[in-house]
């Protein structure tokens, strides 16, 4: 099973844990990949994108450690994703060398309305040679929105933002605004603005086992027999 930059950075965070992370359900029996209830693991049928786009995972730092968590689903189909615990006054290095690689075109994924008009993008438009680098910040919306204010290494990047036309699927969390998304299924708009569509449909389907999962087992349920990963067994099969 190939372990991605989202497993890599949460045992890391959790070596250097000073006390016990205590979220609600934390002495629940997890997978440490997926980090769903280990009858309900979903690791042995994670699919694999073949994309042209990358992901840059910033992370508020307990953000890492939630079993709700989706940003992890989008490291686990897009094979270039990195991902950062963040800091406000130290920025990882490792981090700030690869937005300036050069063969990465960053675009802060962030709604438009916190943006100075100048910096929103409406497509995703390439530079030859270059591949595109989507940045989300992966965090509750308060924490996102104090990453995006308190990281002045991103003001030089593109603000790339979605409109939803349907309200979020994603129950296991209470949004703050209807029409807020998780982190997995703003990638999913972002990459089928890029062009990926059946990219987008992938992680939409991976996101719908991810939650019906999850539900599953924080409420003591059975899978229904038409469930979630039966649609994307019949989507990659048709792809």
């Amino acid at each position: 099973m190939r372990i991605h930059a989202v497993h890599t950075l949460y045992e890391e965070r959790l070596a250097r844990s000073t006390r016990p992370f205590l979220a609600r359900g934390c002495k629940v029996e997890r997978c440490r990949q997926c980090m769903l209830r280990t009858h309900l693991c979903i690791c042995s049928h994670r699919p694999l994108a073949k994309s042209n786009a990358a992901f840059l995972l910033v992370m508020f730092d307990d953000e890492i450690l939630k079993p709700s968590n989706t940003g992890r689903l989008i490291a686990d189909l897009f094979e270039d994703t990195f991902a950062y615990i963040w800091s406000r006054t130290e920025p990882n290095q490792d981090m700030l060398a690869l937005l300036q690689d050069p063969q990465w075109q960053p675009y802060v994924v962030f709604p438009a309305e916190y943006a100075e008009p100048e910096r929103v993008a409406e497509r995703v438009e390439l530079a030859e040679g270059k591949r595109p680098l989507f940045i989300m910040l992966d965090g509750s919306w308060a924490e996102a929105k104090k990453m995006f204010r308190k990281s002045p290494y991103l003001n030089q990047f593109p603000v790339l933002s979605i409109n939803p036309d349907k309200p979020s699927r994603y129950k296991v969390r209470e949004a703050s605004k209807e029409n807020q998304l998780g982190t997995a299924e703003v990638a999913a708009r972002i990459i089928d603005l890029f062009g990926e569509h059946d990219n987008a449909e992938m992680l939409d389907l991976w996101f719908d086992v991810f939650r019906e999962n999850y539900i599953t087992g924080k409420m003591n349920r059975t899978l229904p027999d038409e469930s979630s990963l039966k649609a994307l067994q019949t989507f990659m099969a048709a792809h």
